[in-house]
């Protein structure tokens, strides 16, 4: 089946075929490192991370950038803030905070969310600070074709025209009229309210570490330059797929992909935006008090049940937090684990090499996997045919199908490892040392067992049983003797 994705530009799910055969280019916006990670931006990761791995999968060679935002007007706010004789911190915040202090802290804070679920590292991870030249020249080719102009009340400030790019708002299938102004400056400058910045000039008592000089005056980029700057140095003028946050369409991504295509570029082949996170319902909103942070998760769940939840919906659509959201999540990856746990049992924790799962029902439910992921990365049903491959796998191992256990062992690792759950750090998985010398352990008491059991001593196979329940070690008895798994809390 064809690759296909929803693109946001034509509306329209549409057949994805790299601008270059065999290499995907994508770029999908990070962080603005002002605060904590919240769940938005972890979705939003995750989305992406399950893109890169499909992709990896169906063969291609997948270069991926994501930017980091770290000059921004709420970071020199937040700064400021921090220097008031007033200042009362939240959690995290830190007195007398110089704003580039701030923002590389807040940025190892994604970092270490963003390891602990699973998203693999960027190709490479470009600063908006690290790119200034790229952004003048940018600036530049827009003043030379008439679509920017330095601010009339000279204040440094350098505006993109929106009426002299007559395809202006095509992202969102705006008219021009009907949007309200651009908040980033005050209009006085402006020849059109709707103007955005492109470069912003130094302002009075603002930190002299925020201003680069330029031949407009010193300042800084404004948010949207940055992006179209940093993404056309790594990927070129013309890339495969830009991604982000569907929060991000309006203003972020239609004045990114404005200013680009205004100096001549062609930009992204496709836009992809991933929902929005509500909690039962609603939007989360800190003032209303109905939020939940990545942190607060991983305190209510492992790191591997915190990601089954957070990328089990289809990428578009919106996905709702519910007090049970993270049990059910650990009950979904509880059934997982359970049968790979008694599979490993049964084969001596070795299946052999990993295929493709080619045996009878589970060799269907690979080949739904597949569909359903070259379908607009379609999830949900992607995760229907890796449970219904666990209930086949659990099924082949009652009846004594090794065959069939084995290939839905084999299936179930395939599909886990492209949804990135077999990637997740600090999971409760051991090393294979630990689970090793685990292995001995209980296989030893487990021997013991059936020889008590053998002997008809049942005080002490009992007794065995309950040594190791206590030890969060759970033993069913089967056919061909016992097998054991871990208990999860």
């Amino acid at each position: 089946m064809t690759l296909r994705f929803y693109d946001t530009a034509s509306a329209d799910v549409r057949n994805f075929v790299p601008l270059v055969e065999g290499k995907v280019s994508l770029y999908y916006c990070g962080a603005t490192v002002q605060g904590m990670p919240h769940v938005g931006h972890i979705r939003s990761a995750i989305a992406f991370d399950q893109l890169t791995r499909w992709l990896q999968y169906r063969g291609l060679r997948v270069t991926v950038v994501r930017n980091v935002t770290d000059i921004d007007d709420k970071i020199l706010a937040k700064s400021e803030a921090s220097f008031d004789p007033d200042f009362s911190p939240e959690p995290g915040d830190v007195a007398r905070e110089e704003w580039w202090a701030l923002a590389y802290r807040y940025e190892q804070e994604f970092l270490k969310a963003y390891d602990a679920l699973g998203v693999s590292r960027p190709t490479y991870e470009p600063r908006a600070t690290g790119h200034i030249p790229e952004m003048h020249a940018l600036i530049q080719q827009l003043i030379d074709r008439g679509h920017a102009y330095p601010a009339l009340d000279d204040s440094g400030d350098v505006y993109f025209d929106v009426r002299s790019w007559d395809k202006y708002g095509a992202l969102t299938r705006q008219n021009i009229d009907d949007m309200q102004a651009a908040p980033d400056a005050h209009p006085r400058g402006k020849k059109d309210p709707r103007d955005f910045a492109l470069w912003k000039g130094s302002k009075e008592g603002e930190p002299a570490t925020a201003s680069w000089s330029s031949p407009w005056g010193a300042g800084r980029p404004g948010w949207h330059l940055e992006c179209s700057a940093m993404v056309t140095k790594y990927l070129g003028a013309a890339f495969d797929i830009h991604g982000g946050g569907l929060d991000l369409r309006f203003p972020h991504h239609e004045n990114e992909m404005a200013q680009s295509q205004a100096a001549g570029h062609p930009f992204a082949n496709f836009w992809m935006h991933n929902g929005m996170v509500t909690y039962q319902g609603e939007k989360m909103s800190k003032s209303i008090g109905n939020t939940i942070s990545p942190a607060e998760m991983l305190e209510l769940a492992p790191p591997r049940v915190v990601r089954y939840y957070l990328g089990q919906a289809h990428y578009r659509s919106i996905l709702d937090y519910r007090p049970t959201s993270l049990q059910e999540a650990a009950a979904a990856v509880e059934r997982i684990d359970g049968f790979l746990a008694k599979a490993a049992a049964r084969f001596g924790g070795n299946a052999g090499p990993i295929d493709d799962g080619s045996h009878g029902s589970s060799s269907a439910n690979v080949q739904a996997f597949q569909e359903a992921m070259d379908d607009d990365l379609n999830v949900p049903r992607a995760l229907a045919a890796l449970h219904e491959t666990v209930r086949a796998g659990n099924t082949a191992l009652a009846d004594g199908d090794d065959d069939g256990a084995r290939s839905a062992m084999h299936a179930v690792v395939l599909m886990t490892d492209v949804l990135g759950l077999n990637a997740v750090a600090g999971s409760e998985k051991a090393s294979t040392r630990e689970a090793e010398a685990l292995d001995v352990l209980v296989e030893a008491q487990l021997s013991a067992r059936a020889a008590a059991r053998a002997d008809k001593d049942w005080a002490k196979s009992d007794a065995i049983r309950d040594t190791l329940n206590q030890a969060g070690v759970l033993v069913e008895d089967g056919p061909d003797g016992a097998t054991w798994s871990l208990k999860r809390d």
